[in-house]
């Protein structure tokens, strides 16, 4: 064995243990058991081992090694298409879509992760090299935990406040407070509704967040995550049980109206609060505003 042996086998271990650490399957069913698992896990391997090896090239000045992570970039790029088009496909059978924000935001989630383990793989190596094996030790728990904390984004809780509505109907109108859903005239539907129906009021904490919750993919997130937590009553061909998400054009509120087979009001509204706050949907209107004033 070479003196960089062990080096670069703590960092493809400390990478790819990672890489395990940052995948979760939880209500969503995403990244599938167990197949699915196997494919991020044997990315991330190879990640920790371009990470792994970077540093003991640099050390000895094989600068060639760069070439090592612009093909990494290249190939993780194709993390990023591979699970957009794979969930893109799955989205067509789902009673209720993701839609198109929630899968790129999980695509470049995936994508980002093995950069992660790169960075992990790579530090924890060159402390290993640099001081010894316990400071490889420190370096890689701290990195481990940056990753946990960069891998995590806002939660829609943090930017809203939410409100369990009954649903009602005014006429053939469908109304969440006094937000229009859509319109129903078929009496057997309207009880349909009424019975299994629940209505949430999204009240948004600033202007930002007014204008995060505005948007049509970030509506669909919560609409679907929903559905997937707490089941949906529907059935394909059944326009009228399709979960809406509305917004009120005077305040920014938005009214969520979802038929979930259980009607656990605590439940549904723990599930919206953790719906991720999408990073294309979020909205810096204000800082936009304060930049301009500002010159």
């Amino acid at each position: 064995m070479t003196e960089f042996t062990l080096p670069i086998a703590f960092g493809i271990f400390t990478g790819t243990f990672s890489r395990l650490l940052m995948l979760r399957t939880d209500y969503r069913q995403y990244p599938t058991y167990l197949h699915g698992k196997i494919i991020h896990v044997a990315l991330g391997f190879i990640a920790s081992g371009l990470g792994a090896v970077f540093g003991p090239a640099i050390i000895q000045e094989e600068f060639t090694a760069i070439t090592f992570l612009t093909v990494a970039a290249s190939q993780f790029r194709e993390v990023r298409n591979m699970e957009r088009n794979t969930l893109t496909e799955l989205d067509n059978y789902e009673l209720v879509t993701r839609g198109k924000t929630y899968i790129e935001g999980i695509a470049i989630a995936f994508e980002s992760r093995n950069y992660l383990v790169i960075l992990t793989a790579l530090v924890s190596t060159l402390a290993y090299l640099l001081f010894n094996v316990w400071i490889g030790i420190i370096v890689a728990i701290a990195s481990m935990i940056l990753s946990h904390y960069l891998m995590s984004g806002g939660k829609l809780k943090e930017i809203v406040d939410i409100e369990y509505v009954e649903p009602r109907f005014d006429g053939a109108g469908l109304y969440v407070d006094n937000i229009y859903i859509m319109n129903i005239g078929l009496p057997e539907r309207q009880k349909e509704v009424l019975r299994y129906g629940m209505g949430f009021i999204l009240k948004p904490k600033s202007f930002n967040a007014r204008a995060t919750i505005a948007n049509l993919g970030q509506r669909q997130a919560i609409l679907h995550d929903v559905s997937t937590a707490l089941g949906v009553y529907r059935d394909s061909g059944t326009p009228a049980l399709v979960p809406l998400a509305k917004r009120d054009l005077d305040d920014g509120r938005v009214g969520v109206f979802v038929l979930p087979q259980d009607r656990d009001i605590e439940k549904a509204i723990k599930v919206i609060g953790d719906v991720p706050t999408l990073e294309n949907a979020i909205r810096m209107s204000t800082e936009k505003v304060g930049m301009k004033n500002e010159s």
